[in-house]
């Protein structure tokens, strides 16, 4: 009983103290023994990439695993570190100690913008969809019972934060922003703690991406809305990748050579769904220390689409959205997307451009 009521207790705290809690994430080397090099080096001796142990991240947890990036790279060390919050990216890509990331548009977006353009640009697609509206089937049985509930999001102003406040917004529902009080009670909670707020009845509900969202359901919870069906054609993104603008200007020979690098493993992951899957799970085994058991792995994976295409105009509406729910001044994103190396990369494979949706670099 009183290791049960200490659980409570802290996760109680946690809750209290929302995203101050979870903070911005961190940096953690990967821990992978490193890849040979071979052949010759392009214009930098090495290139720093980073991402998330997270399915939506599989383009890097893959591409890295099976060194597929690397084999492109040549002589050019590549060299990876794993976050858990986009801010934190941002924060090490702003500092140099990263060159390349894998990372959510809501992110990219803010930095972006608060560097004034000049702190990154957007070069790729990684992923779309794996974003549910998972709830306790004994408390909400429709959508319209999500009304009056408490609905657990990553992160305020996260992507997935943005998502729900539009989505509560467009039902007539109103609910502060800043501090998700209202019709709609809105907790921003890490991740790793949701299952734990869920099993304890903290919350009724989360709006979450893979493989949280597979991890409530089994724990009893239930699919109550996936987030593809309110986009055109289900796609919408989720994950970019993003390049320091400096490192860009400085070395688009290595940029190339990464991009080159996650366009194969996508079409390899594509492929090969089995084996990518194991691949994606062996990297979050090494990256976290668990792998995830397949009653989760196996629905969170086929919830993920890899996809080059940075599906522009979506994070044109994201942060539409972001705007609407009172999160983000209106943006000027003219210039966030880069896509000429990519187009490069796709062209070379005989595959079609493309678009930056009126965003690109003119």
């Amino acid at each position: 009983m009183r290791r049960t009521s200490l659980r409570a207790a802290a996760l109680t705290a946690l809750l209290l103290t929302g995203p101050t809690a979870c903070g911005y994430g961190s940096q953690k080397d990967t821990g992978k023994a490193a890849v040979v090099a071979h052949g010759t080096k392009l214009s930098a001796a090495t290139v720093r990439i980073g991402y998330f142990p997270n399915l939506t991240h599989a383009t890097a947890l893959v591409g890295d695993q099976q060194g597929i990036i690397q084999r492109e790279l040549g002589g050019t060390v590549l060299k990876s570190s794993t976050f858990n919050a986009g801010p934190a990216e941002i924060e090490a890509l702003n500092a140099g100690s990263i060159d390349i990331g894998w990372i959510g548009p809501s992110p990219a977006i803010n930095g972006y913008t608060k560097s004034k353009g000049e702190s990154l640009r957007i070069v790729s697609g990684s992923a779309s969809g794996g974003v549910k509206l998972v709830v306790d089937p004994k408390r909400i049985h429709s959508l319209d019972e999500v009304k009056g509930k408490r609905i657990a999001t990553p992160q305020k102003g996260n992507t997935q934060d943005v998502a729900f406040l539009n989505w509560l917004a467009q039902r007539g529902w109103r609910t502060d922003p800043q501090s998700g009080k209202g019709e709609v009670s809105v907790l921003r909670i890490d991740n790793k703690i949701t299952p734990d707020a869920f099993k304890s009845h903290s919350v009724d509900g989360a709006w979450v991406p893979e493989p949280t969202a597979a991890k409530l359901v089994a724990e009893g919870g239930k699919v109550l809305l996936d987030e593809s069906a309110l986009w055109p054609d289900g796609k919408f993104v989720i994950t970019n990748v993003v390049v320091s603008r400096k490192f860009l200007a400085a070395h688009p020979d290595v940029v190339e050579a990464v991009l080159r690098g996650s366009v194969k493993t996508n079409a390899w992951i594509r492929a090969n769904p089995g084996p990518a899957e194991n691949a994606a799970n062996t990297a979050l085994e090494r990256l976290t220390g668990k792998a995830l058991p397949p009653e989760v792995l196996d629905p969170a994976w086929r919830s993920i689409q890899v996809t080059d295409d940075p599906l522009a105009a979506t994070l044109d509406t994201e942060a539409a959205h972001a705007v609407a729910a009172g999160l983000l001044d209106k943006p000027d994103l003219s210039g966030i997307y880069d896509l000429t190396l990519l187009n490069k990369v796709l062209k070379s494979q005989g595959r079609t451009p493309v678009s930056a949706a009126k965003l690109g670099r003119q």
